[in-house]
């Protein structure tokens, strides 16, 4: 009997042109500033970009030097590259004397000391955000908030939802139906997640510093890096964002009403060994509270379902409100061969696999398959080039590339609709995945090291030499005329929108931050 999957993909495929292709795709990169010795960059957020607080495209992320450029959703996958590459070009022209770090893990830290927080002005929402990062570093200490990633939101077009419903026995599309369908994609991205590890992980070392005054099990490259022979993406290992102090939290995912629920507990429940770092100790906020997560956007997550939300609305908010829109997927490693940190194929890539995931039967995930879950993601982000490699699946064991055969068999199949009337591009960026399962050796993580090995570079000279390659050629192109002056433009207008945010009154922070948290 044919899969759900399969009668999906049959009767959608004589329309598949028209109500497959056409979704929406958005980028958010993160990138540290550097100084040309390679040194976390001291100085405040460059005046040239604006407002880190309004800014519509770039931003900061944890530090006042780790950078965050955003794009917005856009129908086209080539559209949002070049935006992210004009973005990174009037940076470049912006900074002076430093560059972007062109990987994931960071190095030539001094310790978490040495690592500032993002500054936001003295408004309640600027303050609040700065707390919630003082409380990051606590919590998790400052140097892993400096480790980068890329992001990429997608959502299916609206004219797939009135065929999907019809197909399904649906009265009509509706934002339940949206939500139904969004959480089937989460769980099963959580199944197979662990194949964006394996494919696209690019932070197989990492410097000594990152683990100053701390003790690593990883093995030595040479004096000044550490690594593990078979990894992918020490990023999402346990020594980056998948680390021990949320193995506890338990967010469910077999529906959004679930889902929201956990994060609200989450957001409500005290933490013990939060309660022992306190609240307001000595007239300073070291978090915004004890609880589980200060606010929703601390659950690391592979991926996430999302909706924009509305001014002072909480993420669950605005699920609660309207339904899932989108869905963010946060597992890939900036991909230091890339200039803006990810390549098109990637994304061709990453968009088969999301609608893959969206067809295909989606059953709940119960507590012991979710454990199941995690072990395969650390298993792949810690060892998952090691030959023979066994994962988890429906409780027994299965080798890694007999199941990376099969998804890809299906991640085919949609790229085949998808490429309907097109270039091929898709089935192109399903074949080169095709082949890195072959041969290992074609994997990000797997170059990395080979031309570390080829050109006796350390985890620092590897990385730093991709930083000023990408720099030099950022540099000597100017962006398109018309992003380089909108750019410019936004640039003084979000100055202009902090100062009239600052300028309102301000309810004493504790009124605020109670009304805030205290909103359903």
């Amino acid at each position: 009997m044919p899969s759900p999957f399969a009668k999906r993909l049959l009767a959608l495929g004589p329309c598949a042109q028209g109500v497959l292709a056409g979704g929406l795709r958005g980028l958010e990169k993160e990138a540290l500033r550097v100084r040309r010795d390679g040194r976390l960059a001291e100085t405040p957020h460059p005046s040239a970009l604006g407002s880190a607080l309004t800014h519509e495209s770039i931003t900061t992320d944890y530090s006042e030097a780790l950078l965050e450029f955003v794009t917005p959703a856009m129908p086209s996958s080539v559209e949002v590259l070049e935006l992210l590459e004009d973005i990174h070009r009037f940076t470049c022209r912006a900074l002076d004397e430093e560059l972007l770090w062109a990987t994931s893990m960071p190095c030539m830290l001094s310790g978490d000391e040495g690592v500032s927080l993002a500054r936001y002005g003295h408004s309640n929402v600027g303050r609040m955000k700065t707390i919630y990062r003082r409380g990051l570093g606590w919590r998790y200490g400052r140097v892993m908030q400096t480790i980068s990633g890329v992001h990429f939101n997608y959502s299916v077009p609206e004219q797939f939802w009135p065929v999907f419903a019809e197909l399904e026995g649906r009265p009509a599309a509706s934002d339940t139906l949206h939500s139904e369908t969004y959480m089937g994609l989460v769980r099963n991205f959580h199944r197979i997640g662990w194949l964006v590890l394996y494919l696209f992980g690019a932070s197989p070392a990492v410097c000594r510093s990152f683990f100053r005054g701390r003790e690593t099990r990883l093995e030595a490259f040479d004096r000044g890096t550490v690594y593990t022979p078979w990894s992918t993406s020490l990023r999402m290992s346990d020594l980056g964002y998948q680390n021990k102090s949320q193995a506890g939290l338990e967010i469910p995912l077999n529906s959004l009403d679930d889902y929201i629920a956990g994060l609200t507990r989450a957001i409500r429940t005290p933490h013990p060994d939060y309660q022992r770092i306190g609240v307001e100790v000595d007239g300073q906020y070291r978090q915004l509270s004890a609880n589980w997560l200060q606010i929703e956007n601390e659950y690391y997550s592979l991926i996430r379902p999302k909706r924009v939300a509305r001014s002072g609305e909480r993420p669950s908010q605005a699920l609660r409100r309207g339904g899932i829109q989108y869905v963010e997927v946060r597992a890939l490693d900036v991909s230091a061969f890339d200039p803006v940190g990810v390549n098109l194929e990637q994304l061709r890539f990453l968009e088969a696999l999301l609608i893959y995931c969206l067809l295909s039967e989606s059953p709940p995930i119960d507590g012991e398959e979710q454990a199941a879950l995690e072990r395969n993601h650390r298993r792949v982000a810690r060892e998952g080039r090691r030959p023979g490699l066994k994962l988890e699946r429906d409780g027994t064991e299965v080798a890694l590339s007999a199941w990376a055969a099969e998804i890809l068999e299906g991640v085919g199949a949609v790229a085949e609709l998808l490429d309907a009337a097109g270039d091929g591009s898709f089935g192109r960026a399903v074949v080169l995945q095709r082949e890195a399962v072959r041969e290992p050796e074609r994997l990000p993580s797997a170059r990395i090291l080979a031309e570390m090995r080829a050109r006796n570079e350390s985890f620092f000279q590897f990385a730093m030499r991709m930083s000023q390659v990408h720099h030099e050629a950022f540099a000597a192109t100017a962006p398109a005329p018309d992003v380089e002056r909108h750019l410019r433009h936004e640039a003084q207008a979000s100055l202009a929108r902090q100062a009239a945010i600052e300028a309102e009154p301000q309810l004493p922070f504790e009124d605020y931050l109670a009304a805030y948290f205290a909103a359903d």
